[in-house]
């Protein structure tokens, strides 16, 4: 079965709806978001106008705040500064990756916690090794949400997390190894967690050993079809998070978008799988839609 980000995305798009709906009825102003893109990366001018775009559509401000490269690191420092304690600004996220001579480290822990709908903070990414209230990092989340939204149960099952990421790799391993009470605020009520999870990267030796023993797979590599067929076994479930650009000269674009999973070898033998496009990616624009709201009831 194709696990459909899209069709999960735009049902909880409606749910957010209706809850800012009810804030504004209620007296409140609508979440705000802040978006701080630095540069002129296609990519990132690409994921920021999507973001843009998802917050009107359920009702949410947004504002872009565009500097160019050759910003100083203090400069951007103060910018986050003035976000933080800006009290019209519910959350704000500091588009990734910065220009060389900026510290992203330094930039994500000036970062208020509180605003921080990336997830990516050390405060945050501290807050949920512990089980304590946080905003979790969007794509992991929206990864959690999809299991949750088909009712792929994770107990006791073994989890195998291809990439060991600050973004996807690391957080979606802590969150399926948690207990279920842990669970995240207005996620669905599925019983995740208390999976065994097995975290490979560049240095495994026998991966597709590890990878045959899995119940579920979950590949972040940035590397191309690196998931085959002879890696997967029957019936079990992939999560596919790669976007990669092949080329591909029969193509308007002259490339065509491929997962870290040979999909159409693997599908046959997966019980679940997700798409590339049209899989992870919508559910981590809605997660970031998720934590705005989050942010916003929090405070």
């Amino acid at each position: 079965m194709i696990l459909d980000g899209k069709k999960i995305a735009a049902d909880i798009r409606a749910e957010i709806r209706e809850k800012v709906a009810a804030l504004v009825a209620d007296g409140k102003r609508a979440p705000k978001l802040a978006v701080v893109i630095v540069g002129n990366n296609p990519a990132s001018e690409t994921y920021v106008n999507n973001k843009m775009k998802a917050c009107a559509e359920v009702g949410m401000e947004a504002v872009k705040i565009a500097y160019p490269t050759e910003i100083s690191e203090q400069t951007l420092l103060n910018e986050v500064s003035r976000l933080n304690n800006d009290p019209s600004i519910d959350g704000f996220i500091v588009q990734l990756p910065l220009p060389d001579h900026i510290n992203e480290s330094a930039i994500l822990s000036a970062i208020d916690y509180r605003k921080d709908v990336d997830g990516l903070t050390p405060a945050n990414v501290g807050r949920t090794v512990q089980g304590l209230p946080s905003i979790v990092s969007a794509t992991p989340r929206g990864i959690r949400e999809l299991l949750a939204r088909y009712q792929i149960q994770t107990e006791g099952k073994h989890v195998v997390v291809i990439g060991r990421s600050n973004i996807v790799g690391k957080p979606v391993a802590l969150l399926l190894m948690q207990r279920p009470y842990l669970s995240l605020p207005g996620m669905s009520a599925a019983s995740l967690g208390d999976a065994t999870v097995t975290v490979c990267h560049s240095k495994t030796q026998d991966l597709k050993a590890i990878c045959l023993t899995a119940d579920i797979i979950i590949v972040a590599a940035g590397s191309p079809k690196l998931l085959t067929a002879d890696m997967v076994k029957e019936g079990a479930t992939v999560i596919d998070v790669g976007i990669n650009r092949v080329d591909d000269p029969t193509s308007p674009r002259g490339y065509r978008l491929v997962g870290d999973v040979d999909f159409e070898n693997v599908a046959p033998k997966a019980a679940y799988i997700t798409p590339v496009p049209g899989g992870v990616g919508p559910m981590t624009i809605v997660s970031l839609l998720q934590n705005t709201l989050q942010a916003a009831l929090n405070r």
